[in-house]
């Protein structure tokens, strides 16, 4: 009797096992396209959709398999309890490995980036090859270079006032925002859309979050090869940027040639030129 007690038990908690894995929920969505060995993951930008890769997809996704995200709560995706740039970052690498992704590419943009530099930190064995698209390991100190992470840092007051807008006041506040990081006028009411469709608290959150993060000191921890792209502006802060980097002893640095923070829109042909370069070499 006690035998097929114990029988039944493991086979409840092999069911309980594949459930649980069947049905657990991650921060974010992933559409998997194309067929490849090598895998790229897409990571969009705050409070972007995973629609801005389209382009890029359709440029490498014959030649790889790709699992582009979009972050929970951002562009019309189901936001979730208490949304940080950490828990967002462990739960990709979860992902990586309980999907069984052998040695990926990261490519990020904005926010995507600095989860790529985070995740090939933290996780230097479990990552290919990065692409980071126009960000900085420290955000804040671009305008404070002596800027100090705060422990358990309180976002309410940022979550209150992008909670307190109407939609229309939301709306022109990207609306003129949007400007500033886009230069081809043709997709600025698509970016702007996604903003629109965020999540108001996770949108406030993720910016007072994301903006307290200083990964200046952790991507020493990088191992494996690393592509900056950097909007061509940046060229002006080459030594800050450079300082920023510091110890990222696997990157190499591009400069677009023209064009703002969607580098993938305003300055196309240059940005996949270097990524195929990168990803194919």
């Amino acid at each position: 009797m006690k035998k097929y007690i114990l029988i039944i038990a493991l086979l409840f908690s092999v069911l309980c096992f594949n459930v649980f894995a069947q049905t657990k929920s991650y921060p974010f969505e992933v559409l998997k396209t194309g067929k490849g060995k090598q895998s790229i993951l897409f990571i969009p930008g705050f409070a972007s959709s995973g629609e801005v890769w389209n382009e890029t997809k359709t440029a490498f996704e014959k030649d790889f398999t790709c699992y582009t995200f979009t972050m929970a709560g951002f562009a019309g995706v189901k936001p979730q309890l208490n949304p940080s740039f950490e828990n967002w970052k462990t739960e990709i690498a979860n992902y990586i490995q309980n999907n069984k992704i052998e040695k990926p590419i990261i490519i990020g943009h904005s926010m995507g980036g600095g989860l790529a530099l985070a995740l090939a930190a933290d996780y230097p064995e479990l990552i290919g090859k990065i692409v980071v698209v126009d960000a900085l390991p420290c955000l804040a100190a671009l305008s404070d270079p002596s800027f100090k992470s705060k422990e358990n840092n309180n976002c309410s007051s940022t979550v209150n006032q992008m909670t307190a807008m109407n939609e229309t006041q939301f709306y022109e506040m990207q609306k003129q925002t949007m400007p500033r990081l886009l230069q081809d006028a043709t997709k600025l009411e698509l970016v702007v859309g996604w903003s629109v469709k965020s999540d108001r608290t996770t949108f406030g959150q993720m910016y007072c979050d994301f903006y307290n993060t200083d990964l200046r000191n952790r991507i020493a921890q990088i191992k494996c090869p690393s592509l900056i792209l950097l909007e061509s502006y940046f060229i002006n802060l080459k030594p800050i940027i450079d300082e920023q980097y510091k110890n990222l002893k696997t990157a190499d640095f591009k400069y677009a040639n023209k064009g703002l923070h969607f580098i993938m829109y305003d300055d196309t042909a240059w940005y996949l030129e270097q990524l195929n370069h990168f990803l194919k070499s």
